[in-house]
């Protein structure tokens, strides 16, 4: 079970989070990360499989777990407003590859107004936070 939480969580980062997947790995601290996110969530497993929950049950619930402070994802968050926004911009990145990497920046460049406006899944939808996105991407591919 431990192995199969730690690829379904880098699986996870992988696809949404690429910031702390790369900072993970400047700092070569992967497999510890990997390593704490799953052995908190063993008590969890334990008392599960003595409910006699199924399997895949107790993967969604640890991954929700595990993934709890990364949601909503910034990643997406950006790259859904450029895709949507920015569609010619969008496509060229996606074509040269550099769709993830601008990303990333972005999500550095927009640090302050995911701060101002404390993003999280309650205000994901905020017409205000997405103008204010969509600025500093407009901004950004100036």
């Amino acid at each position: 079970m431990q192995s199969v939480l730690t690829e379904k969580l880098w699986a996870y980062i992988v696809h949404n989070n690429p910031d702390l997947m790369i900072s993970l790995q400047e700092d070569y601290s992967v497999t510890r990360y990997l390593e704490e996110k799953v052995n908190a969530v063993l008590p969890m497993v334990e008392q599960l499989l003595g409910e006699g929950r199924p399997p895949y049950i107790i993967e969604e619930l640890c991954l929700n777990a595990m993934t709890e402070e990364l949601q909503p994802s910034r990643y997406q968050y950006i790259r859904s407003v450029i895709e949507e926004e920015f569609n010619g911009d969008y496509e060229r990145m996606k074509e040269n590859g550099t769709l993830t990497y601008e990303v990333v920046n972005l999500i550095e460049t927009c640090k302050g107004i995911f701060s101002d406006f404390d993003f999280n899944s309650e205000n994901e939808t905020n017409r205000h936070l997405r103008y204010a996105i969509i600025g500093q991407v407009h901004d950004y591919l100036a």
